[in-house]
């Protein structure tokens, strides 16, 4: 599909100036047609619906392509692994959960960039963790230029990444200093990776992403049913034990409010949340 799709597309290669104009052209599709289209290509496999989709959003890629024009890479380069992030998510896209398709291409579009440059920045260690890699991206880009951080510098950027400041001091070395090869060597030590090995984390990979998201809501959903089903009484007793922002109310305290004794409190507290715990039940 990507291959297909890819050679009906526009190009930046030519006169980005005019490509960026073109896809600005393309109309931003409705809910409603997105979703048409989506189940198209899920179903149909029509390759003329995926396109449309890709086409709605390759503006999507050229702003996302702009925050890495500091690396000193060809903007017409970033667009184009861009946009195949974008039709790697087209392929992916489940219109049955509910989401936008932008919210889940915004993922695969930034990894392929990020693939891109760790390819082609020759400046970035042989072999480093996840964590120095996120690290290198994120103290590229606060960076006002190329110059080495002094040691003031080097302990702000250190508290507002949540890093240690020799981490920061060691990988704005790298930053300022010369081209070292991409590709890990053989006496690396075996829990190494190359940059290749870990551009995603994977509990940031969309379907897990969009999972979470979708179990949440669920969650949310059959709370707010559960406490429906409860009389007027039993409500405000857990939401004050339960469900408050501030300071959870005592069994005590309930009781004076109700004119009970804190033992009633209690069983009816108890009551509310067996009854919850049945509404909240996954159905078979």
């Amino acid at each position: 599909m990507t291959t297909a799709l890819a050679s009906a597309l526009p190009t930046p290669v030519a006169s980005l100036d005019h490509y960026i104009q073109s896809v600005h052209r393309f109309p931003i599709l409705s809910p409603e047609r997105e979703k048409e289209l989506a189940w198209r290509w899920k179903r149909d496999n029509d390759l003329e619906a995926a396109r449309e989709l890709v086409l709605s959003h390759l503006r999507v890629v050229v702003a996302i392509a702009r925050g890495y024009s500091g690396y000193g890479l060809p903007q017409a380069d970033l667009i184009q692994e861009g946009n195949i992030g974008l039709m790697k998510a087209v392929k992916r896209f489940d219109p049955e959960r509910g989401f936008r398709l932008v919210s889940f291409a915004v993922h695969w579009i930034k990894a392929e960039i990020h693939e891109f440059i760790l390819r082609n920045w020759r400046i970035v260690k042989i072999a480093t963790t996840k964590a120095q890699r996120k690290l290198f991206f994120n103290l590229r880009s606060i960076k006002a230029g190329r110059g080495a951080l002094g040691a003031t510098e080097a302990t702000a950027v250190a508290k507002q990444l949540g890093v240690r400041p020799e981490e920061v001091c060691e990988m704005d070395t790298r930053l300022s200093g010369q081209d070292i090869a991409l590709e890990a060597q053989a006496d690396e030590e075996e829990d190494a990776f190359a940059p290749i090995s870990y551009l995603t984390n994977p509990e940031l990979e969309p379907g897990r992403i969009l999972e979470h998201e979708e179990t949440e809501r669920l969650r949310e959903t059959g709370l707010e049913r559960a406490l429906d089903g409860l009389d007027a009484r039993s409500r405000r007793i857990i939401e004050a034990r339960w469900l408050t922002e501030d300071e959870s109310a005592t069994l005590h305290e309930l009781a004076e409010e109700f004119g009970v004794s804190a033992e009633r409190i209690r069983q009816i507290e108890q009551k509310a949340m067996q009854k919850m715990k049945a509404l909240m039940a996954p159905t078979r």
